[in-house]
């Protein structure tokens, strides 16, 4: 009997399987440091412990994307190992702080199965929710990834398209408990631009851009624990449609959001993520730009030091954003990441 797993192909997927993923997680500061080198993250409250506790939280919170990677991880050997390529997410909401030394767990329930037309690969949608040592949800999220079948001619699972929302509510946001922003210090933070410098339409080009190396990809998604081939194996990929290693998604996500605190530096919290889609697959040698649109901006009835900003951020690879057009224009192969989401910011009332 064959030991080793070879991860599920889409005909293993039945809707409404339950999946509980292995391996719990700690996350420490150690990883907490790794993750700010390999993205050169700048915002306040995740950076120092002071700051933090001058804004009602116990320390520095871990950053709501190295969550998101972690909990991702988890769902990999079981969910996406065979994928060919992970393709969007949805309704993703941070519902409690985590802090270094916390601990999780993922599982994740198959709400939707779609065979492509080529009988070769399948699309697979999960909700996946990750937990903390004492039991609370601290995230939950859609993705939908394609998935290779085992043989072409296997039959197939039940079809089902799910449907997700358009966006998270602006009131069905969490904002973490004890957060106070009496104490918020714009100066150490980095800008005086809060919540209500912050008008829909406007546009932000973020300026900077990073290039992608081999090991620092490499480094990061095996921070999360992500064992998907496509990020590993050069021999492999050799034969797949890229030609090459790929770069995980959400390597580029982090890029674009550490990239984004030139112009955002008071964003201090990514509440949740409406969708996003990876729209074209990034390699090493590769240099990430990005800009933000400001969709919608909301404050809350029961707070009047904190409000919501809902952005679009559009990361492009080796053209600078500053007159790049928007997203469904003649060209998108420059386009690698397309992401719509809410940040938490401090309010000018203060």
């Amino acid at each position: 009997m064959e030991k080793a797993s070879r991860g599920n192909f889409f005909e293993d997927f039945r809707l409404g399987q339950d999946i509980v993923h292995a391996v719990p997680r700690t996350i420490t500061s150690g990883d907490v440091s790794l993750y700010s080198a390999l993205y050169g993250m700048r915002f306040a409250m995740q950076s120092s412990d002071a700051f933090a506790i001058a804004c009602g939280l116990r320390t520095a919170p871990i950053d709501n994307l190295l969550l998101f990677h972690v909990i991702f991880g988890k769902s990999v050997p079981e969910i996406s190992l065979n994928a060919v390529a992970n393709l969007g997410y949805a309704e993703c909401r941070f519902l409690e702080p985590a802090f270094p030394g916390d601990s999780f767990t993922a599982r994740s329930e198959v709400i939707g199965l779609r065979e492509n037309s080529t009988g070769k690969t399948g699309i697979v949608y999960v909700r996946t929710t990750g937990h903390n040592q004492h039991g609370a949800a601290v995230l939950s999220f859609v993705r939908w990834v394609m998935v290779n079948k085992r043989a072409p001619g296997a039959v197939v699972p039940e079809t089902h398209v799910p449907t997700t929302a358009a966006a998270v509510s602006a009131q069905d946001l969490r904002i973490p408990e004890g957060l106070d922003f009496s104490g918020y210090d714009c100066t150490l933070a980095g800008s005086r631009n809060l919540f209500d410098a912050y008008r829909p339409g406007e546009k932000i080009n973020h300026i900077d851009g990073m290039t992608i190396e081999a090991a620092e990809h490499q480094l990061a998604t095996r921070l999360y624990q992500n064992t998907a081939k496509a990020h590993f194996d050069a021999v492999l990929q050799q034969s797949s449609r890229f030609g090459q290693r790929i770069v995980y998604g959400g390597h580029i996500i982090s890029l674009a959001r550490s990239l984004s605190y030139n112009g955002l530096e008071n964003g201090c919290f990514v509440a949740a993520i409406n969708g996003g889609r990876h729209v074209n697959p990034a390699a090493a040698g590769d240099t990430v730009y990005c800009w933000s649109e400001v969709l919608d901006t909301q404050m809350f009835e029961s707070r009047k030091d904190v409000g919501a900003v809902r952005l679009r951020t559009i990361a492009t690879k080796d053209i600078s954003c500053a007159d790049y057009p928007a997203p469904g224009g003649a060209d998108e192969t420059a386009i690698l990441l397309d992401l719509d989401y809410w940040l938490l910011m401090p309010r000018l009332s203060l």
